[in-house]
């Protein structure tokens, strides 16, 4: 483990922070805090917490002994002073003379000690920093400890690795009975120079941020040491993989559709997005003949449970050309994952109080020999999360693996952390938006009104991938709300295949598809050549029918229904002089979505069109408005809002009609007009 301290960074933070009005303490505290929760194999998303005990002045100007710890939830790899609010110290320091304290008075007593009122909850585990005298303490859930302390002889090998110089404390569930417990641990080693929470995660302390910081990287790297020694290959493996494995974009869709849950009598279901990893040590992981064996033992840490539930569901390895044995075979093993939590849930649910409602008792990590790890979530950064703590608990079995057997905390532990209040907050509980948990393919989604309606998807809690021709613009657009970019031409077929395909490996499916890609040619229909004519076809036609298929193919194999949309043009409807090249393929695309409406209606999958004109973009570009106004004697402001509401439609318009016809959940064959009024291209 690399000692990441640096004396020149150290300093800067604490000029840096002082211009805030932050005082020293705080401000190292900071700076360290950053430099641990950096490095993936000590913290893990909102995992953590760091704390230091200095003076403040309260609301009055008096100085105060405060606890300045990690807020709960908090991401220390970007944290700032903010995310570690000031709590009065002497109050929570007096708990320890109870014999009890529920969570509820717990949290209300730490609320009501906070110096600004407006901080966020501090870490379930304040009272444990609270508790013990040092300065500057820090607390990982450091991978290659919990190999090690993840053993029956755990404790063993920690005494015989690190000595007197660390107390060891047996697992509790965090809160003020392990405060207390790691107190009294403590105060039997008062010279020890961190604690070893077994199965949980491990804390330093020092004088300094610096000595404290150098404890943590120094016992780490301890650890990794001794799983240095382990046995290289881990696992045996299991029954060999088929000679040909299915691809990923035909086996994700399947699985994504057999998560979905039902909601109402209608046919709606709430989806999952995808994020799907491989990696030797995955693949090793997941074709290891014992794999019932030691992925389902537990979670390596307790609070991985709210990402990846208890346990991954296993599957089999897909078989490329038996897709349908596969499904099957997916839809059995699913069925029995829901059958085990719900089991699992009764069994615990019956001796706690107050009951527990419980939770949707879908996976959030799969594991598919042959095709890597897929992390399950609600949107596309809940999947990651969920993966990389899943990758993570991967790793942390094959090493504890290496050196005996992987052994996780009891079960009754694992549901009693789950279902823990204080734990289920960190995931928040706010109301979804009306598209969330679907995936949304835009076509020409670099132009004017590709992207905006990229933008009016993403507002709308959708996952957007952008398809354009300029793939760095398609990237460009994606950036602002961390959506897909891929270079596509939509006029070539294979191409539009394997952008689907990665748009399915990136999310695990497509829900919509907006097919907004084209180009305007004109000339007088009976003089234009036959190539222009083809070519105007070929994108203003046939890439839709391209890019439907293409969604089409994925939304079959979900079995969750969609949606396809597509831009019409006012041409398809009113046809304007010497525009036939342009108008004639649109009027085609608009029965297409006519047609995909009638053939695949009773699966679900809905299709319309939008019909819009006069917007400015790559078609109407702002020379053209100029040319077009001159020509009719008319200002640039009159000719854009020559309609009946004498109003200028904009690319944000069209946007939100898309977006509309993709919430309406029982509209298809539908042409929505987004014209400011044109009666001669209204619909007869």
């Amino acid at each position: 483990m690399k000692n990441l301290w640096s004396d020149r960074d150290a300093k800067a933070a604490i000029a840096h922070y002082a211009k805030q009005g932050v005082n020293a303490d705080l401000a190292i505290r900071t700076y360290t805090t950053r430099l641990l929760g950096g490095v993936p194999a000590l913290v893990q998303h909102g995992g953590g917490n760091t704390s230091v005990k200095t003076s403040m002045p309260d609301p009055l100007g008096k100085p105060v002994a405060v606890l300045c710890v990690k807020g709960s939830g908090w991401d220390m790899a970007v944290i700032e002073p903010p995310g570690l609010p000031a709590v009065k110290l002497g109050p929570l320091q007096e708990l320890i003379a109870l014999n009890s304290l529920t969570d509820e008075d717990m949290v209300n007593i730490q609320r009501c000690n906070l110096l600004d009122a407006s901080s966020p909850n501090p870490s379930v585990e304040t009272l444990f920093h609270a508790f013990l005298p040092h300065k500057f303490i820090d607390h990982t859930h450091a991978s290659a400890v919990l190999a090690i302390t993840d053993q029956p002889d755990g404790a063993a090998i920690c005494r015989k690795l690190y000595g007197r110089r660390v107390a060891l404390v047996d697992y509790e569930m965090p809160g003020f009975g392990l405060a207390r417990k790691a107190a009294a641990a403590w105060k039997a080693a008062p010279d020890c120079e961190g604690l070893i929470l077994l199965k949980h995660g491990i804390f330093t302390f020092g004088d300094t941020a610096r000595q404290a910081y150098d404890r943590m990287i120094e016992f780490v790297s301890l650890a990794e040491k001794h799983l240095a020694k382990g046995r290289k290959a881990v696992f045996t493996p299991g029954k060999a993989l088929p000679k040909k494995l299915a691809a990923a974009e035909d086996v994700l869709p399947i699985l994504r559709g057999l998560l979905s849950i039902p909601v109402g009598a209608d046919g709606e279901v709430l989806r999952w997005v995808f994020d799907l990893r491989d990696t030797a040590e995955i693949q090793a992981f997941a074709r290891g003949k014992e794999v019932a064996r030691y992925s389902q033992a537990g979670t390596v840490t307790p609070d991985h449970v709210i990402r990846t539930k208890p346990w991954p569901l296993v599957l089999p390895a897909p078989e490329a050309g038996k897709l349908d044995a596969f499904a099957a075979a997916a839809q059995k093993a699913v069925d029995g994952y829901i059958r085990k939590y719900k089991a699992y849930f009764e069994r615990h649910n019956a001796r706690v109080q107050p009951k527990k409602i419980m939770l949707d008792p879908m996976p959030r990590a799969l594991l598919i020999p042959g095709l890597g790890l897929v992390g399950v979530g609600k949107t596309r950064k809940d999947a990651v999360i969920a993966g990389d703590v899943a990758e993570m608990a991967v790793s942390i079995i094959t090493r504890a693996e290496a050196i005996g057997r992987f052994t996780s905390i009891a079960e009754r532990d694992i549901f009693d952390v789950e279902y823990w209040s204080l734990e289920q907050a960190k995931l928040g509980k706010g109301a979804e938006k009306p598209l969330a948990r679907q995936v949304v393919v835009i076509t020409g989604g670099a132009g004017a009104i590709g992207a905006a309606t990229a933008r009016a998807f993403a507002a709308e809690g959708a996952e957007v991938a952008v398809f354009d021709l300029d793939g760095a613009k398609a990237a460009e657009v994606a950036k602002k709300f961390g959506g897909l970019g891929v270079a596509c031409d939509v006029t070539k077929p294979a191409a539009v295949q394997a952008a689907f395909a990665r748009v399915v490996a990136h999310f695990g499916g497509v829900d919509i598809v907006v097919s907004n890609a084209g180009n305007a040619w004109g000339g007088r229909i009976g003089e234009v050549s036959d190539a222009l004519l083809r070519q105007s076809f070929e994108l203003n036609f046939f890439s839709h029918q391209s890019v439907a298929q293409a969604a089409v193919k994925v939304m079959l194999q979900q079995k969750t229904g969609g949606c396809l949309l597509f831009n019409a043009s006012k041409q398809a409807v009113n046809p304007g002089p010497d525009f036939g090249p342009y108008g004639l393929p649109k009027a085609a695309t608009l029965f297409l979505s006519r047609q995909y409406a009638l053939d695949y209606g009773d699966q679900g999958i809905r299709s319309s069109a939008v019909n819009a004109d006069r917007i400015r973009s790559g078609l109407l570009t702002d020379d053209m408005v100029a040319k077009r106004s001159k020509a009719r004697g008319l200002s640039e402001k009159d000719y854009m809002s020559g309609n009946l509401l004498k109003r200028e439609v904009k690319a944000a318009d069209v946007a939100q009609a898309f977006v509309q016809l993709a919430v309406a959940a029982k509209t298809t064959a539908a042409v929505a007009t987004v014209d400011g009024g044109n009666i001669a291209a209204a619909l007869r």
